[in-house]
């Protein structure tokens, strides 16, 4: 499998935050987005940022914009379809997803999903973590898992699939991706869960102590 493109999604309406751009705020003296390329950008072969409005917004990060091509704000998979999309016109097979307001992701999180990936006609992963107090997962065995539905392994052989079922109404990320036998990477959340997300000022304040105990 050929590297992964990225694409780094901040379509949301940050309704939680107050409105705004989430991926704009600071921690630790960066913009969320600033940290989040930083640990994308040495996993991917290239990179662009899925966000509507004024594109202008986001020209210091140097980067692609690329806005959702379904009306109504129609949530992360329309980011991804934004990101296969591009990816298309790159001849790129796969794309990485992850969110703008998770600084923490593994540095491992491609390779860990295009590892789930192998045999897979139509390479689709979504990471996963093992919810707290899940002691079947510690063995390895089966058990409850938390999916991360913005952090994905998506195939570009898909994009007018999944264009169709958004157009047909569809919305939740794991009804697409059940559909297609996709799979799961599960990853460690030990001291915290890697794919923690600011969604509010009281996550932003955690992030906070979290960056300093980094």
């Amino acid at each position: 499998m050929k590297t992964p493109l990225g694409i780094i999604l901040a379509g949301g309406l940050a309704t939680r935050m107050g409105g705004g751009d989430k991926a704009l705020l600071d921690l630790g003296g960066r913009p969320l987005l600033s940290r989040v390329i930083e640990r994308l950008t040495p996993q991917v072969a290239d990179l662009a940022l899925n966000a509507n409005g004024e594109p202008g917004r986001f020209s210091e990060f140097d980067l692609p914009v690329l806005p959702d091509t379904i009306d109504g704000f129609a949530g992360p998979l329309a980011g991804v379809l934004a990101g296969l999309d591009w990816a298309a016109q790159q001849g790129a097979d796969t794309v990485v997803s992850v969110a703008a307001d998770t600084p923490f992701f593994p540095h491992d999180l491609v390779a860990r999903l295009t590892l789930a990936a192998r045999g897979q006609d139509h390479p689709l992963v979504l990471a996963t973590t093992r919810r707290q107090g899940d002691k079947a997962l510690k063995s390895g065995g089966s058990g409850a898992v938390n999916r991360h539905p913005t952090f994905g392994l998506w195939p570009v052989a898909l994009r007018d699939d999944l264009r169709s079922a958004l157009e047909d109404g569809l919305r939740k990320v794991v009804l697409w991706t059940d559909r297609h036998e996709g799979r799961e990477a599960l990853f460690p959340a030990d001291p915290f869960d890697p794919f923690f997300n600011v969604n509010t000022p009281q996550d932003l304040e955690a992030a906070h102590k979290m960056l300093e105990g980094a």
